[in-house]
């Protein structure tokens, strides 16, 4: 097949620059061919180098104590004790996402799967955090209904219990919906498998299902911002099989218990290219392919369509020679391809045959270690303009317009499309906060928790930033773990604006700023850039995923409100309105400054709840909707009455941080207070739970009727 010509348009096709096309020449002193002109793509694109925010992302915090391995591998690893690990990441799936949701959505699941299990973790369980534009575009219902049927059709069929995530909708994502995939599993710490190639003349072998032309140029496509040709682009989205990816998962543990891995490695983002380039990069060595022995599904594929394909359920492995025949038996009985299709060598390089003809022959290291590395033009997010008077409201009328919005309303339709109790090992399911999952035959369980405020974080990118990683501490902590680590997923529009760059910069420096504060090392992640349409860019959504620790069952905080309890608030109210849910909802505003994070407050006050789990019946974190909304939804899921003694604005509906409502009765509300004077935490009695209204000063409503709108508004706004 005649290979077409290098042209500037066939250049800019491929996401290369002018400058970054002659970096490319003078590295191979030569013209590329065609499949080396897509290998250079592939490895070069933001997607898979990183060329805009690694210098940032180097300031992360990433080490502690509790952490075995950290960003640069498929997934980072946390020590959880006695010889066990939890390992963990958050992947984004946005573009193919837009174009086709379903698949898209699932091919997300499947790919932080893999992520996992590729390093000898069974997964134990997912989350997904979901971003949609306004609930009245024509797109907005179409794309949730695929979404979240490609996120269950996915893991459901898998069997990993969905256990956690948030959805929102903002027009800012009516061009470009976001969809980050969370996965987490358990390893044996002694039986932890890396990605890094040793030994020369080692066999390169190829795994799982076999190579077709979906997903060619995803990678790419992921890199670039979208236009009118977008239906054009749907060809690079990949078509995902869960059954195979089953087989697969069982097929490599199986596997790697035989010795026979050398080192493994997901094919994702660039597929083959990308697995075996990173392989032999973090080896030291280089690659010989020979494509010909590739398993493939469809005839004639070039040497361009099978390095580029992003086909799904796939690995690559480094094997002992000497155990050959056990891992291939291995794959046969699981009827998954096994095929020898290279070896690793001394030289630095990658060299790709196909019908004994030379495809591509470059210098691996470059690929990787030479990619372009920038530091984009940046400026400060300007300060917003202070926030006028906000007129005050009638509570109740307040509460409603926040429990109508499928913002806030109960999320039941999403969740109950996914499986939460697969595995049998889910102690808290969706929908109240952390999700928490019980380590098998032990004392132990994980909780996991995804969130972020973008509106936040569009505001004040610094204290966004830090607010994301505030709330996931506060959420693990209401529920009586010990936070331990997080994974970030940083989603942004196009970072070669100044301004987009500058909200990348100012929520790395709060990210970082509150994870060394609240001692959660970032361990994992993944940068999604170019979020734009049209030139309209996401609101920018660095979307944190952590992971705690409950070290004992009695340390679990799980109770309901019950009546007679009374409610206590740790931490104090001033009344922050800047950037509110109220605001946004019932005023249709996004004004003001974000609320300013005392990461002091928030360790200690955390530290606080943990340190008296005994004492508390139940808890949860005050966030979006403040103390009203916090008030309403621990009386919801008690099916119990609540009184606030509050009735101004303000107080009911401020976003200020650092805060917890606690139910208890009335002698460990004492005991209580007397700790938090010692511990230097502010306390206070706001109201208690009991009858069957909910009331906020003079002002009331049935909890049945408050209930109902709640637990019914998001069906019928994505219906």
């Amino acid at each position: 097949m005649q290979e077409p010509e290098i042209t500037e348009e066939l250049i800019a096709a491929h996401g290369l620059s002018p400058d970054e096309y002659q970096r490319l020449l003078g590295i191979i002193g030569r013209e590329p061919t065609f499949t080396e002109l897509g290998i250079f793509s592939a490895m070069w694109n933001e997607h898979c180098s990183y060329k805009s925010s690694k210098k940032w992302l180097r300031t992360l915090p990433t080490e502690g104590p509790q952490v075995i391995c950290g960003p640069g591998e498929n997934a980072g690893i946390v020590d959880v004790g006695d010889g066990q690990c939890v390992v963990f990441k958050m992947e984004s799936h946005n573009h193919p996402s837009y174009i086709e949701p379903y698949q898209g959505a699932a091919t997300g699941v499947g790919g932080i799967l893999r992520d996992v299990f590729t390093m000898g973790a069974r997964p134990i369980a997912a989350m997904n955090s979901l971003s949609f534009g306004a609930i009245d575009h024509p797109k907005t219902k179409q794309l949730v209904s695929g979404v979240v049927g490609g996120v269950g059709g996915y893991g459901n069929c898998f069997g990993v219990p969905m256990i956690g995530g948030e959805v929102r909708f903002h027009p800012a994502y009516n061009g470009n919906c976001l969809v980050n995939a969370f996965a987490a599993g358990l390893a044996d710490t002694d039986k932890i498998f890396y990605s890094a190639a040793s030994g020369v003349g080692m066999p390169v072998v190829y795994l799982g299902a076999k190579t077709g032309r979906d997903g060619v140029g995803g990678a790419t496509m992921a890199s670039a911002e979208f236009d009118d040709t977008i239906e054009e682009k749907r060809p690079t989205v990949q078509v995902g099989d869960p059954f195979t990816e089953k087989r697969l998962m069982e097929a490599t543990l199986e596997l790697m218990a035989t010795g026979a891995v050398i080192s493994i490695q997901d094919m994702g983002a660039a597929g083959l290219t990308c697995s075996a380039v990173e392989m032999g990069d973090k080896g030291g060595l280089g690659v010989r392919l020979n494509l010909e022995d590739v398993p493939v599904r469809e005839e004639n594929m070039t040497a361009y369509e099978m390095m580029l394909s992003e086909s799904q359920e796939r690995m690559l492995m480094v094997l002992n020679p000497a155990l050959e025949s056990e891992a291939k038996a291995v794959f046969e009985k699981w009827d998954l391809d096994f095929a020898i299709v290279g070896e690793t060598i001394a030289e630095d390089r990658f060299l790709i045959m196909h019908n004994n003809s030379v495809m591509a022959d470059l210098p691996l290291k470059a690929l990787s270690g030479n990619a372009p590395e920038y530091d984009r033009p940046w400026v400060e997010t300007p300060a917003p303009a202070p926030l006028g008077d906000v007129p005050e409201v009638d509570p109740i009328d307040g509460l409603r317009a926040l429990i109508s919005s499928p913002n806030y309303a109960a999320k039941q339709w999403v969740y109950e499309q996914y499986d939460t109790q697969v595995m049998a090992d889910t102690l808290r399911a969706p929908g109240l906060g952390a999700g928490i999952v019980r380590i098998h035959g032990t004392q132990k369980s994980l909780a996991f928790t995804s969130d972020v405020t973008p509106r936040y974080v569009m505001a004040n990118p610094v204290e966004g930033g830090k607010q994301a990683v505030a709330e996931a501490y506060r959420n693990l902590c209401a529920v009586g773990a010990t936070p331990l680590a997080t994974t970030d997923n940083l989603n942004f529009g196009n970072p070669e604006k100044p301004e987009i760059m500058g909200q990348l910069v100012g929520a790395i420096k709060g990210i970082g700023a509150a994870v060394a504060a609240l001692d959660m090392p970032i361990v994992s992640g993944n940068v999604s850039l170019y979020n734009e349409t049209d030139g309209q860019g996401i609101l920018p959504t660095p979307t944190i995923g952590a992971v705690g620790l409950i070290a004992q069952p009695g340390d679990l905080i799980d109770g309901a409100a019950q009546t007679g309890h009374v409610a206590l608030l740790v931490g104090e109210t001033k009344g922050h309105m800047g950037q509110s849910a109220l605001l946004a909802e019932l005023f249709n505003q996004q004004q003001g400054d974000a609320p300013r994070i005392n990461l002091g407050a928030e360790k200690r006050h955390g530290d606080f709840i943990r340190a008296n789990h005994a004492l508390i019946h139940a808890v949860t974190d005050l966030a979006d909707g403040g103390l009203a909304l916090a008030a309403f939804e621990m009386a919801e899921a008690g099916g119990v009455g609540v009184s606030l003694d509050a009735s101004d604005t303000a107080t009911l509906f401020g976003e200020d941080q650092a805060r917890y409502l606690i139910a208890c009765d009335f002698d460990c509300a004492e005991a209580l207070m007397l700790a938090a004077a010692a511990a230097n935490v502010p306390i206070a009695t706001v109201g208690h739970f009991s009858g069957d209204q909910v009331t906020f000063g003079a002002a009331c409503a049935p909890l049945s009727e408050l209930s109902d709108i709640f637990r019914t508004a998001f069906a019928a706004a994505v219906a």
